[in-house]
C-alpha cells in the first residue's frame, strides 16, 4: 500500500483531545503512517505525516480524505455536533463510501435510551451510540467501539470546583455522593487502546467494545482523593429540578446524572471489556489519584 509498508489511518478530530491521543499513540507505535483530518488543515500543518481537510458535512472533502486508508478513526463532538437524524443520515452516506478502509473505529458512548428502557433522556450519549449499528452495517473487514469515560480533565474545566454560597469550593450536584458509579479516565490515554486495535484487528476488530477507565469512583472517593492531596473541597447534594434550572443545558447533565446514579456511567458490569481494552493498550491506564496529584495544584491561600 505504502512504499514504507506502513499501514495508512486517517484519524478525525486530530486536534482535539481524543483524536489529538490517537494522533500520538499511532505514531508513537512506530506501525502506522497518520493523516490527521481537520476542517482547517493550514492550521495544523505538521501534527502528522499527513494534513488533509475532512468534513463529515461536506462529503466531496471525504475522498481525498479516506484515500489509500488502511484504517479510520471518529470521533465527533457532541457539544458541537450532537448527532441528530439529520447527522446519522450524513454518516450513514459517508461510511458506504469508505471501500478502500479494512478497519474502522468508532469512539462512542453507551445507549442511555436502551439501558434505562426510555427513563432517562441523555441525547449526547445516546446519540453516538445509535451510530453504532451504522457502522455495524457499512460492511468493513474489522470495526472496533472504543469508549470514552468521564474525563479526568473535566476537573480543571466543565466539572472544576466553583465557589459556592457558604464560601467553601466544590460542588453543587443532582448526586449521591456515596454511590460508586463513575468510570474515569485520562482521555489522552484512549489513543493507546485506538492503536492496539488497529495493531490486532483479530483480538480487536470484530465488533468489541473497549472502554478506556482509569478508575471507578463515587463522587465522595473523588473528594477524599483531592483533599487526601491537601485540597478542602466541598459537596453538597442539590435536588434535580433545582440544578435543572441553573444553566441552558443543565435539564440534560442532571439527567445524566440521575441515570449515572441507577445504572453507572458505563451502564452495566464492563469488568471484562476494561480487562480487554486494557490487555489491546499494552498498559494500564493512570488512576485518579495520580492524575490530580500531577495536574491539579493545591492552592495555598
Amino acid at each position: 500500500m505504502l512504499s514504507n509498508n506502513k499501514k495508512l489511518i486517517a484519524v478525525f478530530g486530530a486536534t482535539g483531545q481524543q483524536g489529538g491521543g490517537v494522533v500520538r499513540a499511532l505514531q508513537a507505535s512506530s506501525q502506522f503512517k497518520v493523516r490527521a483530518l481537520t476542517r482547517n488543515p493550514g492550521k495544523h500543518r505538521g501534527l502528522a505525516d499527513e494534513v488533509v481537510e475532512a468534513d463529515l458535512n461536506r462529503p466531496e472533502t471525504l475522498k481525498a480524505a479516506f484515500e489509500e486508508a488502511h484504517g479510520v478513526f471518529l470521533v465527533t463532538n457532541f457539544e458541537k455536533q450532537v448527532p441528530t437524524s439529520s447527522s446519522r443520515q450524513r454518516r450513514r452516506y459517508a461510511l458506504p463510501r469508505m471501500p478502500v478502509v479494512k478497519h474502522f473505529i468508532w469512539s462512542t458512548l453507551p445507549n442511555v435510551e436502551a439501558i434505562s428502557g426510555g427513563k432517562f433522556n441523555v441525547p449526547h450519549f445516546t446519540g453516538k451510540a445509535k451510530i453504532d449499528r451504522i457502522v455495524k452495517e457499512a460492511g468493513f473487514p474489522h470495526h472496533t467501539f472504543v469508549i470514552a469515560p468521564g474525563y479526568y480533565q473535566n476537573f480543571m474545566g466543565s466539572l472544576a470546583p466553583q465557589k459556592q454560597s457558604d464560601g467553601s469550593v466544590g460542588w453543587a450536584l443532582p448526586l449521591d455522593p456515596d454511590v460508586r458509579c463513575l468510570h474515569m479516565g485520562d482521555i489522552r490515554e484512549l489513543g493507546n487502546i485506538v492503536a492496539g486495535a488497529f495493531a490486532h484487528p483479530d483480538e480487536a476488530g470484530n465488533g468489541e467494545y473497549l472502554p478506556l477507565v482509569g478508575d471507578f469512583m463515587s463522587f465522595n472517593e473523588i473528594i477524599d482523593t483531592f483533599n487526601g492531596q491537601g485540597h478542602k473541597f466541598s459537596f453538597k447534594q442539590v435536588p434535580k429540578e433545582v440544578f435543572a434550572a441553573l444553566f441552558p443545558g443543565a435539564t440534560e447533565l442532571a439527567e445524566m446524572f440521575s441515570y449515572w446514579e441507577v445504572h453507572t456511567y458505563l451502564g452495566s458490569d464492563s469488568s471484562d471489556r476494561i480487562a480487554l481494552a486494557n490487555k489491546i493498550a499494552g498498559r494500564q491506564p493512570t488512576k485518579f489519584s495520580t492524575w490530580a496529584r500531577l495536574n491539579v495544584p493545591v492552592q495555598n491561600p
